[in-house]
């Protein structure tokens, strides 16, 4: 077996136990109505306050692709079985089409996925007991009830991770250039979405032209504000 073998192998066993997490993180939704609800409302609140968070990356010349691309591919308020399913159906495909770096960047989002998917539910649950909407104080009140910091910390290191393997997929030889060949066939054998998803990533952190200082602020300030909220301080919460 050769390297590039090894490699996508590994990013393709990671994807699949992605997969099986965001899988039961699903049913738990499916089986309560009102759980897809509070998560919705839960996560729209969080795209909000990332969005004043880090308002001037978003406003960056440089790096507002790339914030954009974190706040809306990766932390969406999107129906939750869409991605799953759909990187599930084709998994085989993916494997026999796709570089190992492209599958390393789906596996890190899957990741990524499935753990704030699953600190979203305890949020929520957390959430619902207070039966109010969701301002600073009830958010920071639940955060500290769920607790799990470590998940916290990883959450956050993923972050960090996917970001530099969607560096090094723009300084991988011809990768650009394979994307856009690849569209069609894509499209055409239903990896239309990951495809799009890649040409997402790939754009916004090739603009960048090095995506060290986007990643070391992100991860900073959502680490400054974890440490805080933890501290049972909730300003950073209130913009």
């Amino acid at each position: 077996m050769s390297e590039k073998d090894s490699a996508g192998d590994f990013a393709m066993r990671r994807l699949e136990a992605q997969l099986d997490r965001l899988a039961q993180v699903r049913e738990v939704v499916e089986d309560d109505p009102a759980v897809e609800r509070a998560r919705i409302e839960l996560r729209e609140w969080q795209a909000a306050r990332l969005a004043r968070t880090h308002a001037d990356l978003l406003a960056s010349p440089k790096f507002g692709a790339g914030a954009e691309f974190f706040l809306g591919d990766l932390y969406g308020p999107q129906e939750l079985g869409h991605r799953e399913e759909a990187v599930r159906r084709v998994a085989p495909l993916i494997n026999k089409t796709l570089p190992a770096s492209a599958i390393d960047v789906i596996a890190d989002a899957m990741e990524l996925d499935a753990l704030s998917e699953s600190l979203d539910l305890d949020m929520a649950a957390a959430l619902r007991e207070k039966s109010g909407a969701i301002d600073a104080a009830a958010y920071g009140d639940a955060y500290r009830k769920v607790g799990r910091r470590a998940d916290r910390i990883r959450q956050i290191e993923l972050i960090s991770h996917l970001g530099h393997s969607l560096e090094q997929l723009t300084k991988a030889r011809f990768v650009g250039a394979a994307l856009s060949v690849m569209r069609k066939p894509a499209q055409m054998a239903g990896l239309g979405d990951l495809q799009a998803f890649l040409e997402r990533g790939y754009a916004a952190f090739r603009q960048m032209g090095g995506a060290r200082e986007f990643l070391d602020t992100v991860t900073a300030r959502e680490a400054a504000i974890s440490a805080t909220l933890f501290a049972g301080d909730d300003r950073p919460l209130q913009g």
